[in-house]
Protein backbone atom coordinates (compact mmCIF):
# COMPACT_ATOMS: atom_id res chain seq x y z
CA UNK A 1 0.00 0.00 0.00
CA UNK A 2 1.37 3.42 -0.99
CA UNK A 3 0.56 6.03 1.66
CA UNK A 4 -0.10 9.43 0.06
CA UNK A 5 -0.42 12.93 1.49
CA UNK A 6 -2.03 15.76 -0.48
CA UNK A 7 -0.74 19.32 -0.05
CA UNK A 8 -2.78 21.98 -1.82
CA UNK A 9 -4.41 25.18 -0.58
CA UNK A 10 -7.68 24.44 -2.43
CA UNK A 11 -9.92 22.03 -0.53
CA UNK A 12 -11.90 21.15 -3.67
CA UNK A 13 -8.70 20.10 -5.42
CA UNK A 14 -7.69 17.90 -2.50
CA UNK A 15 -11.15 16.33 -2.38
CA UNK A 16 -11.09 15.57 -6.09
CA UNK A 17 -7.60 14.11 -5.92
CA UNK A 18 -8.48 11.95 -2.94
CA UNK A 19 -11.55 10.54 -4.69
CA UNK A 20 -9.48 9.77 -7.77
CA UNK A 21 -6.52 8.21 -6.00
CA UNK A 22 -8.51 6.03 -3.64
CA UNK A 23 -10.02 4.19 -6.61
CA UNK A 24 -6.59 2.52 -6.85
CA UNK A 25 -6.32 -0.63 -4.71
CA UNK A 26 -2.72 0.09 -3.69
CA UNK A 27 -3.24 3.79 -2.81
CA UNK A 28 -4.24 5.20 0.57
CA UNK A 29 -4.58 8.96 1.18
CA UNK A 30 -3.44 9.24 4.80
CA UNK A 31 -3.39 13.03 5.17
CA UNK A 32 -4.06 16.46 3.72
CA UNK A 33 -2.66 19.95 4.26
CA UNK A 34 -3.50 23.40 2.94
CA UNK A 35 -0.05 24.97 3.30
CA UNK A 36 3.57 24.06 3.89
CA UNK A 37 3.63 24.68 7.64
CA UNK A 38 0.69 22.35 8.14
CA UNK A 39 2.26 19.82 5.78
CA UNK A 40 5.56 19.61 7.68
CA UNK A 41 3.73 19.04 10.94
CA UNK A 42 1.54 16.28 9.51
CA UNK A 43 4.35 14.52 7.66
CA UNK A 44 6.15 14.10 10.98
CA UNK A 45 2.99 12.55 12.44
CA UNK A 46 1.82 10.21 9.67
CA UNK A 47 5.02 9.42 7.66
CA UNK A 48 3.53 9.19 4.13
CA UNK A 49 5.45 7.48 1.34
CA UNK A 50 4.65 10.12 -1.30
CA UNK A 51 3.63 13.76 -0.86
CA UNK A 52 1.75 15.28 -3.80
CA UNK A 53 2.82 18.92 -3.50
CA UNK A 54 1.34 22.12 -4.93
CA UNK A 55 3.74 25.03 -5.41
CA UNK A 56 1.72 28.22 -4.91
CA UNK A 57 0.37 28.18 -1.35
CA UNK A 58 0.04 30.70 1.50
CA UNK A 59 2.31 30.83 4.60
CA UNK A 60 4.91 28.47 3.09
CA UNK A 61 4.99 27.59 -0.61
CA UNK A 62 5.71 24.19 -2.11
CA UNK A 63 9.32 25.01 -2.97
CA UNK A 64 10.34 25.89 0.58
CA UNK A 65 8.23 23.06 1.98
CA UNK A 66 9.93 20.53 -0.29
CA UNK A 67 13.39 21.72 0.76
CA UNK A 68 12.55 21.38 4.45
CA UNK A 69 10.70 18.10 4.00
CA UNK A 70 13.58 16.45 2.14
CA UNK A 71 16.01 17.70 4.77
CA UNK A 72 13.94 16.51 7.73
CA UNK A 73 12.44 13.36 6.21
CA UNK A 74 14.76 12.05 3.44
CA UNK A 75 12.69 8.87 3.01
CA UNK A 76 9.56 10.87 2.12
CA UNK A 77 9.22 11.41 -1.65
CA UNK A 78 7.74 14.55 -3.21
CA UNK A 79 5.78 14.75 -6.46
CA UNK A 80 5.06 18.30 -7.61
CA UNK A 81 1.54 18.84 -8.98
CA UNK A 82 1.04 22.42 -10.09
CA UNK A 83 -0.59 24.79 -12.56
CA UNK A 84 2.86 26.14 -13.45
CA UNK A 85 4.26 24.84 -16.73
CA UNK A 86 7.31 26.96 -16.13
CA UNK A 87 10.99 26.10 -16.61
CA UNK A 88 12.11 28.06 -13.57
CA UNK A 89 9.65 26.36 -11.21
CA UNK A 90 10.48 23.02 -12.80
CA UNK A 91 14.20 23.22 -12.03
CA UNK A 92 13.66 24.84 -8.64
CA UNK A 93 11.43 21.97 -7.51
CA UNK A 94 13.86 19.32 -8.79
CA UNK A 95 16.75 21.10 -7.08
CA UNK A 96 14.68 21.26 -3.88
CA UNK A 97 14.41 17.48 -3.99
CA UNK A 98 11.15 16.67 -5.78
CA UNK A 99 11.21 13.31 -7.59
CA UNK A 100 8.57 14.21 -10.16
CA UNK A 101 6.80 17.17 -11.75
CA UNK A 102 3.32 17.22 -13.25
CA UNK A 103 0.97 19.99 -14.26
CA UNK A 104 -2.67 19.90 -13.18
CA UNK A 105 -3.61 19.51 -16.83
CA UNK A 106 -2.13 16.00 -16.81
CA UNK A 107 -4.50 13.07 -17.31
CA UNK A 108 -5.63 11.06 -14.31
CA UNK A 109 -3.73 7.96 -15.41
CA UNK A 110 -0.53 10.04 -15.67
CA UNK A 111 -0.90 11.11 -12.04
CA UNK A 112 -1.45 7.51 -10.96
CA UNK A 113 1.58 6.37 -12.95
CA UNK A 114 3.69 9.21 -11.53
CA UNK A 115 2.88 8.30 -7.93
CA UNK A 116 3.71 4.65 -8.49
CA UNK A 117 6.95 5.55 -10.27
CA UNK A 118 8.08 7.94 -7.54
CA UNK A 119 7.15 5.41 -4.84
CA UNK A 120 9.35 2.85 -6.62
CA UNK A 121 12.33 5.19 -6.36
CA UNK A 122 12.21 6.57 -9.90
CA UNK A 123 11.86 10.08 -11.30
CA UNK A 124 8.69 10.90 -13.25
CA UNK A 125 8.39 13.84 -15.64
CA UNK A 126 5.85 14.56 -18.34
CA UNK A 127 7.55 14.25 -21.76
CA UNK A 128 6.59 17.83 -22.58
CA UNK A 129 8.50 19.02 -19.50
CA UNK A 130 11.36 16.54 -19.67
CA UNK A 131 12.66 18.39 -22.74
CA UNK A 132 13.91 21.09 -20.35
CA UNK A 133 15.93 18.52 -18.45
CA UNK A 134 17.31 17.15 -21.71
CA UNK A 135 18.36 20.62 -22.81
CA UNK A 136 20.14 21.20 -19.51
CA UNK A 137 21.73 17.74 -19.67
CA UNK A 138 23.02 18.36 -23.20
CA UNK A 139 24.53 21.64 -22.02
CA UNK A 140 26.30 19.77 -19.22
CA UNK A 141 27.52 17.16 -21.69
CA UNK A 142 29.01 19.91 -23.86
CA UNK A 143 30.74 21.43 -20.85
CA UNK A 144 32.09 18.02 -19.86
CA UNK A 145 33.45 17.51 -23.39
CA UNK A 146 35.18 20.90 -23.37
CA UNK A 147 36.77 20.26 -19.96
CA UNK A 148 37.46 16.56 -20.49
CA UNK A 149 40.69 16.80 -18.53
CA UNK A 150 38.60 17.54 -15.43
CA UNK A 151 39.23 20.84 -13.71
CA UNK A 152 37.56 19.69 -10.46
CA UNK A 153 39.64 16.63 -9.68
CA UNK A 154 40.99 18.34 -6.59
CA UNK A 155 37.47 18.38 -5.19
CA UNK A 156 36.93 14.75 -6.16
CA UNK A 157 40.18 13.78 -4.47
CA UNK A 158 38.89 15.29 -1.23
CA UNK A 159 36.23 12.55 -1.04
CA UNK A 160 36.72 9.14 0.50
CA UNK A 161 36.05 6.05 -1.61
CA UNK A 162 32.71 5.55 0.15
CA UNK A 163 31.75 9.17 -0.49
CA UNK A 164 32.61 8.73 -4.18
CA UNK A 165 30.38 5.65 -4.31
CA UNK A 166 27.51 7.58 -2.74
CA UNK A 167 28.04 10.57 -5.06
CA UNK A 168 28.06 8.33 -8.13
CA UNK A 169 24.81 6.63 -7.08
CA UNK A 170 23.18 9.99 -6.32
CA UNK A 171 24.22 11.32 -9.74
CA UNK A 172 22.70 8.23 -11.39
CA UNK A 173 19.32 9.16 -9.90
CA UNK A 174 19.08 6.67 -7.03
CA UNK A 175 17.07 7.57 -3.93
CA UNK A 176 18.55 7.54 -0.43
CA UNK A 177 16.81 4.24 0.51
CA UNK A 178 17.94 2.62 -2.75
CA UNK A 179 21.56 3.72 -2.21
CA UNK A 180 21.35 2.24 1.26
CA UNK A 181 20.21 -1.07 -0.22
CA UNK A 182 23.02 -1.09 -2.80
CA UNK A 183 25.73 -0.28 -0.26
CA UNK A 184 24.13 -2.22 2.62
CA UNK A 185 23.91 0.90 4.77
CA UNK A 186 21.03 2.62 6.55
CA UNK A 187 19.31 5.62 4.92
CA UNK A 188 20.52 7.76 7.84
CA UNK A 189 24.12 6.78 7.13
CA UNK A 190 23.66 7.63 3.43
CA UNK A 191 22.17 11.01 4.40
CA UNK A 192 25.22 11.73 6.56
CA UNK A 193 27.53 10.83 3.66
CA UNK A 194 25.57 13.19 1.38
CA UNK A 195 25.86 15.98 3.91
CA UNK A 196 29.63 15.50 4.22
CA UNK A 197 30.00 15.41 0.42
CA UNK A 198 28.09 18.67 0.05
CA UNK A 199 30.13 20.30 2.81
CA UNK A 200 33.45 19.21 1.28
CA UNK A 201 32.49 20.34 -2.22
CA UNK A 202 30.51 23.42 -1.12
CA UNK A 203 27.48 22.21 -3.08
CA UNK A 204 23.90 22.73 -2.01
CA UNK A 205 21.54 20.54 -4.06
CA UNK A 206 21.24 17.24 -5.88
CA UNK A 207 21.38 19.09 -9.20
CA UNK A 208 24.77 20.58 -8.25
CA UNK A 209 26.03 17.13 -7.21
CA UNK A 210 25.00 15.72 -10.60
CA UNK A 211 26.75 18.54 -12.45
CA UNK A 212 29.92 17.99 -10.42
CA UNK A 213 29.86 14.23 -11.06
CA UNK A 214 29.49 14.77 -14.83
CA UNK A 215 32.13 17.50 -14.93
CA UNK A 216 34.71 15.33 -13.18
CA UNK A 217 33.89 12.22 -15.22
CA UNK A 218 32.60 10.25 -12.23
CA UNK A 219 29.48 9.55 -14.29
CA UNK A 220 29.12 9.73 -18.04
CA UNK A 221 27.18 12.49 -19.76
CA UNK A 222 25.47 10.77 -22.62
Amino acid sequence: MIKIMLVDDHEMVRTGLKSLLETQPDFQVVGEAGNGIEALKKVAEIAPDVVVMDISMPLMDGLETTKKLVELHPDCLVLALTVHEDKQYFFQMLQAGAKGYLTKEAAADELVAAIRSVADGNVYLLPALARWLLEDYNELASQAQVSSNGTDHTGLNALTMREREVLELVAEGNTTPRIGEILTLSPKTISRHRERIMNKLNLHSTAELVKFAIRTGLVKAG
